[in-house]
């Protein structure tokens, strides 16, 4: 795999788990389907963000030799994965239900 694609599928899975604790009501997409707390999405969400470093240090090494990072790289991928979790934070709590009343 070349780098661009990596860098499509890291992004991509990115997106994909940064949304994924918005979309269900599963705890950690496999447990009972009781009401969950934002604080539990929360935690999810930290779990999908260390999930996806674990997949990019994987990818990055099945290329090559790993870089040493600094708390900069980490602080700006977890801002970038913020970013990211925002479609499925606005579907979650800021959009508007129809109640069916006109």
């Amino acid at each position: 795999m070349n780098v661009t694609a990596a860098a499509v599928v890291w992004l991509g899975v990115g997106l994909a788990l940064a949304n994924w604790c918005f979309l269900t009501e599963r705890r950690f997409g496999l447990l009972d389907r009781s009401i969950k707390p934002f604080w539990f999405r929360l935690i999810e969400l930290l779990v999908s963000y260390l999930l996806l470093l674990v997949l990019g240090v994987w990818l990055e090494s099945s290329m090559g030799a790993i870089q040493s990072q600094t708390w900069n790289f980490y602080a700006i991928t977890f801002l970038l994965f913020l970013v990211m979790a925002y479609p499925g934070y606005v579907w979650r709590y800021l959009r508007r239900r129809n109640s069916g009343a006109s």
